[in-house]
């Protein structure tokens, strides 16, 4: 099974930019062109928060039309910049597995159990907030949801990672409970990854006895800066999507042997270059 992770699209209104200057649904729209030529196909794509920009109709307008020309099913969670209400009502028809909302305020949880990895979405988002919780009512359906098949492969899908990155002004906006959240996974080994957004960085812990992997964003990155001290900046670093691959142990007589893999795919011309194809020699220097 292979798993593409797009995060953090900050779709805008048709005709507009994020921030003034980033054109985000464009950045959207190569990213699913770049998703649909990767081969082999994948499987499903999971979206790790922040569809929108502001939480507009208008922008999730966009974000739907853009991602319906995805090829492959589609798995959503919200993010900081996203609404709840508007995010169901435009990811719908994408959304059939999640239990209505008992209200405005519910938590957009969920489990996929159609896949060869277990999916359980958790919902980090306080509302008006750039940062993430993980409060006791959260934990106790986590817990709950991986009691019901401990011997799965599992992937955890969560907008803000559960940890500190080292960034300071995203660490200032981080996840609220993340110790704990480590002591209710690390009681589950068949979690093989948690997948995460939020930072608009590739970044990858050992958390909870499993891995926890941040993807980049599709558009936009945050600037690198482990000074702790630095003020909050963008980057045009290279774009990218992430894929999962899935590799049952060979041989393997239960459907619990396996491993997941994971790596970038960078969009653009920075993934146009080959070397060593026939007739192209390798520099020396490679």
């Amino acid at each position: 099974m292979l798993i593409a992770q797009m995060t953090d699209l900050h779709a805008v209104a048709r005709g507009t930019l994020a921030f003034g200057r980033v054109d985000t649904n464009a950045a959207l729209a190569a990213a699913v062109d770049h998703v649909n030529a990767i081969r082999p196909r994948v499987d499903l794509v999971v979206i790790t928060g922040d569809v929108a920009n502001d939480g507009r109709t208008a922008e999730y307008d966009a974000a739907a039309a853009a991602l319906a020309r995805l090829e492959a099913p589609v798995r959503v969670i919200p993010g900081n910049h996203d609404d709840r209400a508007r995010l169901r009502a435009a990811f719908g028809a994408m959304m059939d597995h999640v239990p209505a909302p008992v209200s405005s305020e519910s938590f957009l949880h969920y489990v996929d159990d159609r896949f060869p990895l277990r999916l359980i979405a958790l919902d980090t988002v306080v509302p008006g907030q750039p940062g993430g919780a993980l409060c006791a009512d959260r934990l106790a359906w986590l817990a709950g949801r991986l009691a019901e098949a401990p011997g799965r492969p599992t992937v955890i899908l969560m907008h803000h990672p559960p940890f500190q990155i080292g960034v300071g002004h995203m660490d200032g906006m981080a996840c609220a409970g993340g110790e704990a959240a480590a002591e209710v996974v690390a009681r589950f080994p068949a979690v093989e990854r948690v997948l995460c957004g939020h930072v608009h960085r590739p970044v990858v812990r050992r958390w909870g006895g499993t891995i926890a992997f941040a993807c980049p964003s599709p558009a936009h990155q945050v600037a690198l800066d482990l000074t702790g001290a630095g003020p909050p900046a963008w980057t045009r670093d290279p774009p990218a999507v992430a894929l999962h691959l899935w590799q049952p142990a060979p041989g393997a007589d239960q459907p619990a042997a396996g491993t997941v893999v994971s790596h970038l795919s960078f969009i653009g011309p920075w993934a146009a270059e080959r070397f060593g194809a026939p007739g192209v020699p390798v520099p020396r220097s490679a």
